[in-house]
């Protein structure tokens, strides 16, 4: 399963899902990663830009049309909604980018969250970044510690906004099922943004379930990394995933997306990276097959 340089697979090999009207393949690239060396928001050295330059122009060439970004993410020397406009613009007409707004970092880089009259700023600053005289989705990011707030006041101003054209598409990030419910009495939501994958909890599981039932996509955050999180790799785990990557001869990362893939026609991914070979091999897991064997072993 492991690609190598002459091995090239096509992140349509993964499916195919729908936005609301705009079509993606179901692996997709998320741009945390691209702005610096080591964890992000750490005060590692910022990344090479040639390289992460070149990291977007490959993902694209293997098929990736559905691009994550905020304006958030960035080193002392880069912005990932910089590079994205340097690497693809003037963009293709498939290619989707999906952003965040509701937390913020000034130029020193503490964080900061938005205020509902305050989102607009935020909506236009990844315009003036992207390049863009509109955004493709807008997930709403929700603070961990507002898991049981009311997110009417916030919604309510990226529906306005929706209306006035800015926004295309609307989604929520870090939500609970009482909070989407209430985001969609306000306006369509497309997605739904949470950290998932196998060690996920069973209220995580059954919103995925959820989501799929309203047509709702769902996009993990931390598929690859778990409980890691931004931290490192899929290193380590259970042997469940040692046993089903030898038998496919794949990555314990491709195992970790394969099976996120495997919980629904709705479930997207987002493996970000600034390697390009890890690039190539988190696309690749498109096309893995899970038997329902190594799910049974995997979900034990």
């Amino acid at each position: 399963m492991m690609t190598s340089p002459s091995e090239t697979i096509d992140a349509s090999a993964a499916g195919t899902w729908k936005l609301g009207d705009l079509t993606v393949n179901r692996i997709g690239f998320g741009a945390m990663r691209l702005t610096q060396d080591g964890a992000a928001f750490s005060r590692g050295s910022s990344s090479d830009r040639t390289r992460a330059l070149n990291v977007l122009r490959r993902a694209v060439e293997l098929g990736v049309n559905h691009v994550d970004t905020a304006a958030f993410y960035f080193s002392p020397l880069r912005s990932a909604n910089e590079l994205i406009n340097s690497a693809l613009a003037p963009y293709a007409d498939d290619l989707v980018i999906t952003t965040k707004v509701g937390p913020g970092r000034d130029p020193s880089g503490t964080w900061l969250w938005a205020t509902p009259d305050q989102l607009r700023g935020q909506v236009e600053e990844n315009l003036r970044q992207l390049g863009r005289d509109h955004l493709d989705v807008v997930n709403l990011r929700i603070a961990r510690s507002h898991g049981s707030q009311s997110v009417s006041e916030h919604f309510g101003a990226l529906a306005e906004l929706r209306e006035a054209g800015l926004i295309r598409h609307l989604g929520i990030s870090n939500t609970s099922r009482k909070q989407l419910a209430e985001a969609m009495s306000i306006a369509p939501v497309v997605c739904v943004q949470n950290k998932y994958g196998i060690d996920a909890p069973p209220e995580q599981h059954e919103l995925v379930r959820h989501c799929g039932d309203q047509g709702i996509a769902f996009v993990p955050f931390y598929a690859i990394t778990g409980n890691g999180q931004d931290g490192g790799g899929a290193d380590t785990g259970a042997e469940a995933l040692h046993t089903v990557a030898r038998a496919h001869g794949a990555t314990l990362a491709q195992v970790r997306l394969a099976w996120t893939l495997h919980q629904g026609p709705h479930v997207l991914a987002i493996p970000g990276t600034g390697n390009p070979d890890h690039l190539a091999e988190n696309v690749a897991a498109g096309a893995l097959r899970l038997t329902d064997e190594d799910l049974a072993l995997l979900s034990a």
